[in-house]
């Protein structure tokens, strides 16, 4: 590579760095900035190398930690910086969002919210994380986590804080002894299937002026034996609340109050597509994603392939 020879002469660098050989290769108009300049050598150098081998590269993808006072992650978020979308990701940068419920659709929004710069996000659930809740929910627990019979909360906290600080565990159910704690939430997801708690909750949210969305999912073995149901996302803001007491039920299931969206059949990837949807709306809320209808309340209908908005704000 005769064309980039600059001088070969032997120097000491310091802290042990000998080199033999120093190139250039500089245009006439300079560089942009200093990634112009070395991801330009680095293809310099490597494309003869390629030529032999395809298979070879300078990328090592070394694992960059992430400095714990600019970061709540633990590595660096490479995903965005790799995009180019750092200056949108930023707008998710909140203080406080609680996920109320990790059942099913709770734990999926947890998953997608942990790779989100929220400097603090809680749990809240009082049941202890069972052999069933691993087939409906982020991840792969072994025999001897199951066998430890921990609380959910505690289980997906361990879970998510290798990857991020800031995941808070509250090991009950809520109600009105705690319901207080919300109050000082940038955002909730409330992803349970009792009534009452729900009506409690939501209460205390508008009361407090803090927006929520409220997830739900109605799936019945049909007589054919498929499964069909309706997902459901309802928003509130402080802009549009008055539609969701219609929406989502605010009573407790009996004999003779059977809504479509307190059934108690749900699926990995049913509660995954509830969670995204529910996610994909709080972005468009932080400004993430463009958001043309603003809707405060979306249902997936499975059979028909069929995503709704309505009460557009």
């Amino acid at each position: 590579m005769d064309q980039i020879r600059h001088q070969s002469s032997r120097q000491q660098l310091g802290s042990g760095v000998e080199v033999h050989h120093s190139f250039s290769s500089k245009p006439p108009a300079g560089y942009n900035d200093y990634h112009e300049k070395m991801t330009t050598y680095v293809a310099v150098l490597s494309g003869p190398a390629a030529s032999i081998d395809p298979e070879v590269t300078a990328r090592i993808y070394r694992v960059i930690e992430a400095d714990e006072q600019e970061s709540v992650f633990k590595y660096v978020d490479t995903a965005s910086s790799r995009a180019r979308i750092d200056a949108v990701t930023k707008r998710l940068d909140t203080s406080k969002v609680a996920i109320v419920g990790l059942g099913g659709s709770g734990s999926y929004i947890l998953d997608l919210l942990a790779k989100t710069p929220i400097k603090e996000i809680h749990l809240f659930d009082g049941d202890v994380f069972l052999q069933h809740n691993a087939f409906r929910s982020p991840g792969a627990p072994s025999l001897d986590e199951l066998r430890t019979r921990r609380k959910k909360v505690a289980h997906f906290e361990e879970l998510y804080s290798r990857m991020r600080n800031g995941v808070v565990a509250h090991e009950n159910y809520v109600d009105a002894s705690n319901v207080d704690e919300f109050a000082g939430m940038d955002f909730v997801f409330l992803c349970i299937d009792r009534g009452s708690a729900r009506a409690l909750i939501s209460a205390k949210l508008e009361e407090y002026k803090v927006p929520f969305i409220d997830v739900g999912m109605g799936v019945q073995q049909s007589d054919g034996g498929f499964l069909v149901g309706i997902l459901r996302v309802t928003t509130s803001t402080v802009k549009n609340r008055a539609h969701f007491k219609s929406r989502a039920s605010l009573a407790d299931r009996d004999g003779n109050n059977e809504n479509e969206y307190d059934q108690n059949i749900q699926i990995a990837d049913l509660n995954a597509l509830n969670a995204a949807l529910a996610v994909i709306k709080w972005k468009k809320l932080c400004g993430f994603y463009l958001d043309l209808e603003n809707e405060h309340h979306a249902t997936y209908t499975i059979d028909g392939n069929i995503l709704s908005n309505e009460d557009l704000a």
